[in-house]
């Protein structure tokens, strides 16, 4: 078992980039600051620049996260982990088969797969190419373009009881609700404007940990 791999497994939140919702900070600003919190995974998610210009922030971040011992996934973009050398790579319903990730990255790259239905974590733990798999949108969220409809606690739960791969539950998960998010049994939960959006990113990380309390 990778380090990278060990280090997610015990993570307790799971940091993504969104400048726009930063307060005017750089996405490797804000890793900087989600390092300093001790949010030990953080997935690079940019929709908005060029691969050149994402090849120079991820190169940054993957220095930035390799000296911190900090879990390092790329959204999307298979070749831009491949070129930074992330520890893994996240991909949705709509991208490249896991399967043709696997063929890809081989088995030293994590991958994880958003799913948004039973019928979609069946399907990805009956395949066994993914490492984890994403849970969500839990709630409504304004960070992500044409995002599916929240499919509520609901679904959190049949993930609990069914299936056995880890997963990160994600989506309008803030300071508010993500006390109820870990009582349901989510061990691991992916905040994304409550921490990029935050004045105080240090504070905030660990209000969102007293709340997981």
């Amino acid at each position: 078992m990778s380090k990278a791999w060990t280090n997610f497994l015990a993570a307790d939140l799971y940091g993504l980039t969104d400048e726009p919702h930063s307060l005017g900070r750089s996405n490797v600003q804000t890793v900087e600051l989600m390092i300093a919190a001790g949010v030990r995974v953080i997935q690079y998610r940019e929709k908005d620049r060029s691969l050149r210009q994402q090849y120079e922030e991820c190169r940054e971040i993957r220095a930035m996260t390799r000296r911190s011992g900090v879990t390092f996934i790329v959204n999307d973009h298979v070749d831009l982990a491949m070129a930074v050398a992330a520890d893994g790579v996240h991909a949705g319903q709509d991208d490249l088969p896991p399967e043709q990730i696997r063929k890809l990255v081989g088995g030293r790259m994590i991958i994880g797969l958003s799913t948004h239905s039973p019928q979609q974590a069946d399907q990805a733990a009956a395949q066994g190419v993914v490492d984890y798999i994403g849970v969500g949108p839990i709630f409504s969220t304004q960070t992500k373009r044409n995002v599916c409809a929240p499919v509520g606690l609901e679904y959190l739960d049949y993930v609990v009881k069914n299936i056995t791969l880890p997963f990160v539950a994600i989506g309008g998960i803030k300071k508010c609700n993500i006390g109820e998010v870990r009582k349901r049994g989510a061990k691991l939960i992916a905040v994304v404007t409550g921490i990029v959006g935050a004045e105080d990113i240090v504070a905030e990380v660990n209000s969102l940990r007293e709340g997981m309390a």
